[in-house]
């Protein structure tokens, strides 16, 4: 893939993105930067960066696709479906159990996906039990996108 100037601009945005924006949230970061991108190149170029493995694409169930620059920092999310943040966390018993759910059913484990929905019991902390690594305010989506179910 050939890295144009806008292209970097681009992902200079992603890199930045302490969120998982959609395109249009994308497009108007990167248009502040250099005027002359269009959503049309945004689009391309994130579908491209998806396809090279340069970002992962998350649908949160409010019918954006979302994005967020691919690292090797595994982490899954938990989405509160009344106020529309996104937490991401880590969990080393999560990842001990879908290891050993696959090799119980006979297979060997080459990557996951796992989000979680519910919603915030008022006045409860979070965990600090040992394993656990959260980031709160890591994006934020529209409840009212959100899927009933």
């Amino acid at each position: 893939m050939r890295m144009t100037e806008q292209r970097r601009v681009i992902a200079r945005v992603l890199s930045n993105a302490a969120d998982h924006p959609d395109v249009e949230e994308l497009y108007r970061r990167a248009s502040a930067i250099d005027p002359h991108i269009s959503i049309a190149t945004v689009y391309r170029t994130v579908r491209l960066f998806e396809e090279a493995g340069v970002v992962e694409k998350h649908d949160f169930g409010d019918g954006r696709s979302r994005y967020e620059e691919a690292g090797d920092d595994h982490h899954d999310h938990l989405i509160d479906t009344k106020s529309g943040e996104v937490i991401e966390f880590f969990d080393a018993e999560i990842e001990r159990l879908k290891n050993e759910i696959a090799e119980r059913l006979g297979f060997q484990l080459i990557g996951h996906k796992l989000e979680l929905y519910g919603v915030a019991i008022e006045g409860a902390e979070p965990s600090k039990r040992e394993g656990l690594i959260f980031t709160r305010h890591a994006a934020r989506v529209d409840p009212a996108d959100l899927d009933a179910g």
